[in-house]
C-alpha cells in the first residue's frame, strides 16, 4: 500500500480509504447488510494497509455505523482512523448534535471518533449550523477527547465551498471529484483552494457510483485504445485522482471482494505525477463523451432513499443512464419491466422528500417521469 501526506496532521492515510456505504446486501433492502461477506471484505483491505474506514448515520438504512463498529472489533479499530458524520439534514435544534452523537458513538462502539464530518454541507444546512454556532461544539468535543480532526463533506457550488473553507480552521474536508466532475460542485479549483488553505482532502465517488468503472461503450473504447497503457477503466479513473498531489486519500465504496483486492491492488502501485500531458488530455476527452452520452447526472449515492412510497430511485436512473451509455435499452428495459411495480420510475408520487436529500440538486420527480416515459415506450 502507498501512504500519502495528510496536511498538518502527523501521520500518513493509505491511498484508499474503504468506504462502507455499497456494501453487499440482500435483495433489496439496503439495511440487510450480508455480514460475513462485507466483513472480509473490510478487514481484507485493512490486512493490505488500507488505514481509513469511513461510515455515516444514513448508510444502509441507518445500520451501517453499528456494522462497521462490530467488523472494528477483534483488535481492527487500532489499525485504522475511523470516520463519520453528522446528519445535517436532521440538525434543527442545539441539543440535536449532542443527540446523533451520542447515539453514534453507542452504534460504533467507541469512545473516540478519529475524523468527523459535518454531512453533506449545502446552502441550507451551512445557515442552520452557523445560527447553531456549531464550531463551539465541535471544540467541546475535541477538548473533551471524542473527536480527534474536524471537517465536513461537501454538496453545492465552489463559491460556497470557498466560503465554508474560509470560516474555520478545519482539518480536511471531502468533496466529490472524479474526472467526469472535474467542474461539478468544489471541483478541481475547490481541491486546490482546500489544499491551499493547509487541508487535507479526501475524494469521494472516485468511480461515479461505477459510471467509470464499466466495459466502455465502444466509442469510448476507442479513445482509451489510442494510449499504449494497458489500464482498464477503474485504473485509469483512479490513477488519475493519485497523480495529483492534492489529493490525501480516495475513498472508494466498494462491493465485491473482486473490486477490494482491484482497488488494493492499483492503489498499492499509485503515484503522484505518473500521468503525461498526453495521458490527461486522453481522460478529458473521455469525460467530454460520457457527457455527451449520460442522460441522468445520478452517482447513486442513495441519499434520496428509502422512498416513502418505495421507489427505487438510483435503480431507475442507472437503468436509465445504462440503457443510453451503454446502448442497452432492451436489455435494461427487461429489468425495469422485472421491478415491483411500487419500484418504478412511475409510481413516484411527487412528494419531493427525495429532492430535499439529492446532493446533486437533481430534479429527481421530473427525471424518474422522464424515466419512466422512456422504458413505457415502445422502440
Amino acid at each position: 500500500m502507498q501512504y500519502r501526506d495528510f496536511k498538518g496532521l502527523d501521520w500518513k492515510p493509505s491511498a484508499l480509504g474503504f468506504g462502507a456505504m455499497r456494501l453487499p446486501y440482500k435483495g433489496d433492502e439496503r439495511g440487510e447488510i450480508i455480514a460475513d461477506e462485507a466483513t472480509e471484505m473490510i478487514r481484507y483491505a485493512i490486512h493490505h494497509g488500507v488505514n481509513y474506514i469511513d461510515t455515516a448515520w444514513p448508510y444502509h438504512d441507518k445500520k451501517g455505523e453499528e456494522f462497521v463498529g462490530k467488523v472494528l472489533k477483534d483488535g481492527y479499530r487500532e489499525k485504522v482512523k475511523l470516520a463519520t458524520k453528522l446528519p445535517s439534514w436532521e440538525i434543527k435544534e442545539r441539543e440535536d448534535p449532542d443527540e446523533y452523537f451520542e447515539k453514534q458513538l453507542e452504534k460504533l462502539e467507541v469512545e473516540k471518533i478519529d475524523f468527523y464530518l459535518l454531512h453533506a454541507l449545502s446552502a441550507k444546512s451551512w445557515k442552520k449550523y452557523k445560527e447553531l454556532d456549531i464550531f463551539n461544539w465541535l471544540e467541546e468535543k475535541r477538548e473533551e477527547g471524542k473527536i480527534d480532526y474536524i471537517g465536513f463533506s461537501f454538496h453545492d457550488d465552489l463559491d460556497l465551498f470557498k466560503e465554508i473553507v474560509d470560516s474555520h480552521d478545519w482539518d480536511f474536508c471531502q468533496i466529490q471529484y472524479n474526472y467526469f466532475d472535474q467542474k461539478f460542485q468544489a471541483g478541481k479549483e475547490g481541491l486546490r483552494y482546500a489544499s491551499s488553505k493547509g487541508m487535507g482532502v479526501i475524494i469521494m465517488e472516485p468511480l461515479r457510483g461505477g459510471m467509470l468503472a464499466k466495459e466502455p461503450p465502444a466509442v469510448i473504447k476507442e479513445i482509451w485504445n489510442e494510449s499504449e497503457r494497458d489500464w482498464n477503466p477503474v485504473e485509469w479513473a483512479l490513477r488519475w485522482l493519485w497523480d495529483q498531489e492534492e489529493v490525501s486519500l480516495v475513498l472508494s465504496g466498494m462491493s465485491t471482494m473482486e473490486q477490494v483486492k482491484e482497488d488494493v491492488e492499483i492503489a498499492s502501485d499509485s503515484r503522484i505525477g505518473v500521468l503525461a500531458e498526453e495521458d490527461i488530455n486522453l481522460v478529458d476527452r473521455v469525460a467530454e463523451k460520457f457527457r455527451e452520452l449520460s442522460p441522468v447526472d445520478c452517482t447513486g449515492c442513495n441519499y434520496c432513499v428509502p422512498c416513502p412510497n418505495g421507489v427505487a430511485i438510483p435503480h431507475n436512473f442507472a437503468l436509465y443512464n445504462q440503457a443510453e451509455i451503454y446502448d442497452e435499452y432492451e436489455e435494461k428495459k427487461k429489468s425495469y419491466c422485472k421491478m415491483k411495480d411500487k419500484s418504478k420510475a412511475g409510481s413516484c408520487v411527487r412528494c419531493g422528500k427525495c429532492e430535499e436529500h439529492c446532493p446533486q440538486e437533481l430534479p429527481i420527480m421530473d427525471i424518474l417521469s422522464e424515466t419512466a416515459e422512456y422504458f413505457d415506450k415502445d422502440r
